[in-house]
């Protein structure tokens, strides 16, 4: 059984896709299982939309099209990946007295093509830790695919299959940006081992974050209703275009015990999928820069009972003393105080702006970090309490940004 992502309700920012807050969801990665289930649960290279798949490569038709057309024109370029691992089995009196025992495990999943050199789109979590991995096309047809790179922080892997030009139909990526709440969507993919299925419903809210494999937020997550179960991950959410403007990787199952859908369903933003693979086909891997920090948003009230210098920006609470922002001479809290129910760390630094814009949530402040590189600079203007505390000091901090730990905890 698939391991479940809860959102949490309040985690250290270390990176452009650190945890934030969040309501606690019983999440569960929609990658699907058969036999033994498996249970794993940026001024880079930009892949324009064109270069993906345009009319002389893919078969996709724009304009508005029936759902019938876009499976018709879009479904040979998706594709169901079986990816096997090996784990560990340790010794068990009651269940495996003879071991620790080697078992293999297998794991279902979806992707899509992406370009005519066999280049394919998939999740990180159907492919994490694999020792194989099979492609299968519409056609029957399957072969053997090499993991290219992949990204926990994103979700995203891209693979590579040995095929013929003439036998791949690769589909286009879409403007994620431009989806809006109540557009019609389709996706396409490979629930519970039955290839290919369609299923269509709505987007039904944007700006939604979800846990990563290796916990950190994916921010601008679209939801949707359209039905994502088990062995859909990695499969494209489309839109009335045919054009891909989301990767389908999580589902909410209303509680952990449950494994179908239910209605709400996560995917990965195309805008993000396009620049991650754009970084993975160059490098071979994605790169996320890295502030350090923990921050708490200030709120208008905060910023009155506390007596802060600003009514918007972060209260910096704890500092990676390894981090950039330590060696910028940035500093953390020192006193733990409630309010209205809620705790802080205070007594720390007060970032106001970033690059000279005002950072009023979390979600401003990753995305400030996630539009530079690791090495980029970062310009903080930061408020620090006086000796006594008795007033507060504007300062400039000039942050080098680092490379994102493979986890928040480093």
């Amino acid at each position: 059984m698939d391991r479940g992502a809860v959102v949490p309700h309040a985690a250290a920012l270390v990176g452009a896709g650190a945890a934030g807050a969040g309501i606690a969801l019983a999440v569960t990665f929609a990658i699907g299982g058969f036999g033994t289930t498996k249970t794993t649960q940026i001024r880079e290279i930009t892949i324009p939309s064109t270069s993906v798949a345009n009319s002389t490569t893919s078969s996709v038709r724009f304009g508005e099209l029936t759902i019938g057309e876009i499976y018709r024109d879009v479904a040979p370029g998706v594709v169901q990946i079986t990816a096997t691992s090996e784990v560990v089995a340790p010794a068990d009196p009651f269940v495996n007295p003879f071991g620790p025992t080697v078992q293999t495990e297998k794991a279902l999943g979806s992707g899509f093509v992406i370009d005519k050199a066999g280049h394919i789109v998939t999740n990180y979590h159907v492919v994490a830790g694999a020792r194989s991995v099979l492609v299968s096309f519409s056609n029957n047809e399957s072969f053997k695919a090499t993991i290219v790179g992949s990204d926990p922080t994103t979700d995203i892997a891209v693979l590579r299959v040995d095929a013929g030009a003439r036998a791949l139909t690769p589909l286009a990526l879409g403007d994620s940006d431009r989806v809006q709440v109540g557009d019609e969507v389709v996706a396409i993919g490979n629930p519970f081992g039955l290839s290919r299925t369609v299923t269509a419903g709505i987007v039904s809210a944007l700006q939604r974050q979800i846990i990563s494999p290796n916990q950190y937020t994916i921010d601008h997550v679209i939801q949707t209703d359209a039905a994502i179960n088990h062995g859909n991950s990695g499969g494209p959410l489309l839109d009335m275009e045919g054009r891909v403007i989301g990767v389908n990787a999580q589902i909410d199952t209303g509680n952990a015990g449950e494994q179908g859908n239910v209605g709400i369903g996560f995917a990965i933003p195309s805008n993000t999928v396009q620049t991650i693979v754009g970084q993975i086909l160059k490098t071979g891997h994605a790169q996320h820069p890295f502030l350090g920090v923990q921050p708490e948003p200030i709120s208008p009230t905060l910023a009155r009972l506390l007596h802060l210098p600003v009514a918007r920006g972060m209260l910096v609470a704890k500092v990676d003393p390894s981090s950039s922002a330590a060696r910028a001479g940035l500093k953390g809290g020192t006193t733990q105080v409630t309010v209205s129910g809620e705790s802080y760390l205070v007594g720390g630094d007060v970032i106001a702006r970033v690059d000279g814009r005002t950072v009023s949530s979390l979600p401003v402040l990753r995305d400030l970090i996630a539009g530079k590189q690791p090495g980029d600079t970062l310009v903080l203007t930061v408020y620090r309490s006086t000796k006594g505390g008795t007033g507060w000091k504007q300062m400039t901090l000039h942050v080098q940004l680092g490379r994102q730990p493979s986890s928040p905890s480093g």
